[in-house]
């Protein structure tokens, strides 16, 4: 979702950030807790990503070696997958590390890209409001009626959908927070620094760091 750099530039921004002034009052607060909910999950999701793949390895070795029928593993990881995946979105919006096409950052000033990068975050904001919206009616459903997967393991699709409605609340909230930085402090507060794509941009630069 995010519109101002990418994942490099996230990378070599935490440095240089790291050492910044929280904002005061309720936003730094609030900023902080979301700092740290975001290390938290981003440390439980790499979790599930390896307990996904050692479900998979184990399905993998009980059915094609030992000849042993399964039927929860693939869901299992499926939803362990889906659990890291929406989770930790929040996470990767706070370093500005989502996928962003930035061709025309370089051929604009300074001011009209700041301008770009709100309404690019505001319009992103309504966009998880509306998904996150969607999950939950979906959760409620799920929980209501009892659904369960087409599966022989038929687990219930709460599960999934929970982790989705979680994910995308804790995203637009990081959305909301960025939005309210960059009014209240300026563009740099939300994470936003010189673009290292897009024509114009220098693709150089911090890359002695």
């Amino acid at each position: 979702m995010s519109h101002a750099f990418d994942a490099a530039s996230a990378a070599a921004a935490g440095a240089e950030s790291a050492g910044a002034a929280r904002a005061p009052g309720a936003l730094g607060a609030i900023e902080r807790a979301m700092g740290a909910l975001n290390r938290l999950i981003l440390m439980l999701g790499g979790l599930a990503l390896v307990a996904a793949c050692l479900v998979l390895s184990y399905s993998v070795v009980v059915r094609y070696f030992l000849k042993i029928p399964t039927e929860w593993q693939d869901e299992t990881a499926v939803f362990l997958i889906v659990g890291a995946t929406f989770l930790s979105a929040a996470a990767v919006q706070a370093r500005r590390g989502h996928v962003a096409i930035e061709a025309l950052t370089g051929l604009l000033p300074p001011r009209a890209n700041t301008v770009r990068l709100f309404l690019a975050d505001l319009v992103s904001l309504l966009f998880v409001a509306f998904f996150a919206w969607k999950s939950w009616t979906l959760l409620h459903e799920a929980w209501v009626d009892g659904q369960i997967s087409q599966s022989t393991w038929g687990p219930p699709l709460w599960i999934p959908y929970s982790l989705m409605a979680l994910g995308m609340s804790l995203l637009g909230l990081q959305l909301l927070l960025q939005l309210a930085e960059a009014l209240a402090r300026g563009p740099l507060a939300a994470g936003r620094i010189d673009p290292k794509i897009g024509l114009g941009a220098d693709l150089t630069k911090g890359a002695a760091r």
